[in-house]
């Protein structure tokens, strides 16, 4: 029997069992504090690793997700938000939108967060890794599930390469 995860990890394993997604959620050696450490930990290329960041839209948290490899664009997530502006969040406004530590944050459950964007670049995979609860846990699904779980519009979130 393994031992018990932590609670925001476990929230994360509770989500998925009850929307019945095929995910496979895995702990890793060591922490990933980076999209470039989570990449390394999953033996999967940057551009499937799934970073959930949190940006405030006319005082309104939202979450986007975009590919590893990517920079979000803050102006394409405010358009998208009909915001007329939009910032990173600070660590305290992530940890009272999402419940999750800034560094481990999962993009389900969101208790204060409505709008979830995810960048059409990675609904192109076959499997994503996406934050699930710690810096030590990230979970695999497909890019359908995701955006199913996290209720995310697809939108172009990401500067021009």
């Amino acid at each position: 029997m393994q031992a018990a995860w932590p609670e925001p990890v476990e929230r994360v394993a509770a989500y998925l069992r009850e929307a019945g997604a095929e995910a496979r959620l895995e702990e890793l050696e060591s922490a990933t504090a980076t999209a470039e450490d989570a990449a390394r930990a999953a033996g999967s290329p940057l551009a499937q690793i799934v970073k959930s960041i949190v940006v405030v839209c006319d005082e309104r948290p939202v979450m986007a997700l975009v590919p590893g490899d990517r920079r979000a664009d803050l102006d394409k997530i405010a358009r998208a938000a009909n915001a007329a502006k939009a910032r990173i969040a600070t660590a305290a406004e992530v940890q009272d939108s999402t419940g999750f530590a800034p560094g481990a944050v999962a993009p389900f459950p969101l208790p204060k967060v409505e709008l979830v964007l995810i960048d059409q670049g990675l609904l192109a995979h076959d499997t994503v890794w996406i934050g699930a609860g710690s810096p030590a846990h990230l979970a695999a699904l497909s890019p359908a599930d995701l955006v199913r779980l996290a209720r995310a519009r697809p939108i172009d979130a990401v500067q021009e390469a």
